[in-house]
């Protein structure tokens, strides 16, 4: 019972692991028993502690923060082993720097919590805007949108957040996230804010992702959520929160200075969306807001752009390894573990677990990368 759980748990085919466990199918039936070193590698392989193999029955898991994900008429399913381990391993990064920040003195995040729901939403839009710096006309001088994204992340991460953006577990490379399991997440904390990104996901999402999550700081909910821009969730907690990305992103006074007539809906958008450099799928919803775009019109024309964008997002070069392990764990974290290692205030052993590198060098070539004088 219990292996055929872990199988189903880690989501890998049955096929796939017979390649390395041949007499898997047998096991299963109970025809064989597998040996300690075989149930070993098992729990390896299906990402599973091997403690849960010896109970009698599965246990029942959870995400350790509060779920507010929808999946439209699927319902919510049972958490994937890529999400309990990512939502883990952010804890222990953010309880890490919660310490750091009391020994070294740092002030809180005032921000965090400074709002309420019923904050009006271009009330909120406009003071996060503020204190981030992320207002149109910095953005504007960005070539593109995804150098707005991130400089959106650079300017969070001034402010005191840290942002990890992240589409494996850890720097497990085999380990994917689904963006259709989660988006992102907040970690609320006034002395380790924290927001995690699916990496995974399209870049045009990305950025609704951290604006949706920068409003649960900005309230002071943690919650794993499916930030949608396609519509108002039914919690209102999730509904303030997309409203005030939407705006924050496409302030809707900006957006109708911005209009003009006559103008066909694919080149507005486009060209909207080069303006405020969001992506075509935040254009699209701030139209609905605006009445260019009806309310019964809006979900076919919405999806067709998620399927455009889509087939163009491509696997990419995969960059410096360096700046892409920054922006994994974010420079603000890289920049304390790896500080407080030379300091010898942290363990090399456990700074290196943190951010998921094997070599005492790779950690200083990663302090490097993120201003860290070595």
């Amino acid at each position: 019972m219990m292996l055929r759980w872990a199988r189903e748990r880690s989501g890998r085919d049955m096929a796939d692991l017979m390649i390395q466990f041949p007499k898997l199918p047998e096991w299963e039936q109970q025809a064989r028993q597998p040996t300690l070193k075989q149930l070993e590698q098992y729990a390896r392989a299906t990402y599973t502690p091997i403690g849960y193999l010896f109970l009698l029955e599965p246990i029942v898991e959870s995400v350790p923060i509060p779920d507010f994900r929808t999946f439209a008429d699927r319902g919510v399913r049972r958490p994937s082993p890529n999400l309990l381990d990512t939502v883990y391993l952010c804890q222990q990064r953010q309880e890490w720097y919660r310490e750091y920040a009391q020994e070294q003195g740092l002030q809180p995040a005032d921000f965090v919590g400074s709002m309420r729901l019923d904050t009006p939403i271009e009330q909120a839009a406009t003071r996060i805007r503020q204190w981030l710096g992320f207002d149109l006309a910095a953005r504007r001088s960005c070539a593109t949108w995804e150098d707005a994204l991130r400089q959106f992340i650079s300017q969070a991460d001034s402010a005191g957040v840290m942002v990890m953006c992240s589409g494996v577990v850890g720097s497990n490379n085999r380990r994917s996230l689904d963006p259709s399991e989660f988006r992102g997440f907040a970690l609320s904390d006034r002395l380790a804010p924290l927001v995690f990104i699916n990496g995974s996901d399209t870049k045009s999402a990305q950025m609704f992702t951290l604006a949706h999550e920068i409003a649960h700081l900005w309230v002071g909910q943690t919650a794993l959520s499916n930030a949608d821009v396609s519509g108002d969730d039914t919690n209102e907690l999730e509904s303030w929160c997309n409203r005030v990305a939407a705006e924050l992103l496409v302030p809707l006074d900006s957006l109708r200075g911005e209009l003009h007539a006559d103008e066909e809906l694919g080149q507005r958008t486009k060209r909207l969306a080069r303006t405020f450099k969001v992506s075509t799928l935040v254009v699209l919803r701030r139209l609905l807001d605006v009445g260019v775009i009806r309310r019964e019109d809006f979900w076919p024309i919405y999806q067709a752009e998620v399927e455009r964008l889509l087939a163009l997002q491509g696997a990419g070069s995969g960059g410096n390894f360096y700046l892409s392990q920054a922006a994994r764990v974010s420079k603000r974290f890289a920049r304390a573990l790896v500080e407080s290692a030379l300091e010898g205030r942290t363990l090399y052993r456990d700074a290196m677990r943190m951010v998921g590198v094997a070599k005492v060098e790779t950690l200083h070539e990663l302090g490097r990368s993120v201003g860290v004088l070595i």
